[in-house]
């Protein structure tokens, strides 16, 4: 059984993207071991001058490193991430490399239509960052209308939906496997990360 890590992207107290993805943990409960992680009291980024980082950061990326796999569930606010999942972010790629070559896959929930779309484009774009470069899966999860998906349970309602999540999840763990195979190129990966500096382009 795969061991997958669930970062929950928000610091609100009732969201339906940590809805989700507590339903996941349980829908899939026979498939993988998924652990839920919270972001909300992680300092916001912030350059220290002693390049030391916060042990709440230290802890999630232990976290990470120990996963066969990173769900990231990310809200969206005004077409983009919160602010403190962008914050996260840059503390796991500040002199710490958790999510290189890490598969992951996004989720999203909105109130609308869209099922924060526009911020999982943005997500894969930061994903994608010489510091980061994380594995993402090319497929995503969109949970449009999120207030009425739950019932009083927590579970999804929409048996068209639990069909699409069901399928996205299984591609991802096909996707784990296949990316645990790709590992020549992960230490140069890494060499690059750690060499990597903004302020010399």
């Amino acid at each position: 059984m795969i061991k997958l890590i669930a970062i929950v992207g928000t610091n609100s107290k009732r969201s339906t993207n940590r809805q989700l993805l507590q339903y996941m943990q349980k829908h899939f409960a026979d498939k993988a071991e998924i652990e839920l992680v919270e972001i909300k009291d992680i300092p916001v980024f912030n350059k220290p001058a002693d390049k030391q980082v916060p042990e709440a950061v230290l802890d999630i990326v232990a976290k990470i490193e120990d996963a066969d796999g990173v769900i990231i569930g990310t809200p969206e606010y005004d077409h983009s991430i919160p602010a403190v999942l962008m914050s996260a972010l840059a503390w796991l790629s500040y002199g710490v490399f958790p999510l290189l070559n890490k598969p992951v896959m996004i989720t999203g929930a909105s109130y609308g239509t869209l099922g924060s779309s526009r911020a999982q484009l943005q997500l894969r774009q930061i994903l994608n960052a010489p510091e980061i470069k994380a594995n993402v899966l090319p497929d995503e999860f969109l949970l449009s209308h999120s207030l009425q998906a739950f019932d009083q349970n927590g579970d999804l309602v929409d048996l068209d939906v639990i069909q699409k999540l069901d399928a996205v999840f299984n591609d991802f763990r096909v996707f784990v496997k296949i990316t645990d195979k790709l590992r020549n190129a992960q230490e140069l990966l890494r060499k690059d990360a750690e060499e990597f500096d903004w302020e010399n382009l």
